[in-house]
């Protein structure tokens, strides 16, 4: 009776298990393409700015950068450090 309990205890868990895996599955195959998509954006504002600021005048450069704001450079790879002013 004792081992019957037991085998019934382990199929449970091994069923919990599965349905864990599968869940972390889906939530890791959520977040790869919620990455992709953020990364294609960035891209694409890399890709404006870069435009943007090849456009804009050298006075207009002049008073972003003295107006304070944050100096977005961007990165090929991620820095989750605060932005730096623009000097």
């Amino acid at each position: 009776m004792l081992g019957g309990i037991d085998d019934k205890i382990r199929q449970v868990m091994d069923l919990v298990k599965s349905h864990l895996m599968f869940a972390v599955r889906e939530e890791v195959e959520m977040l790869k393409k919620r990455i992709r998509d953020l990364e294609e954006r960035n891209a694409a504002l890399e890709q404006e700015n870069s435009l943007l600021r090849a456009l804009a005048s050298p006075e207009q450069l002049a008073q972003m950068s003295s107006s304070g704001l944050p100096c977005f450079r961007f990165p090929h790879t991620v820095d989750l450090s605060p932005p730096k002013m623009c000097i």
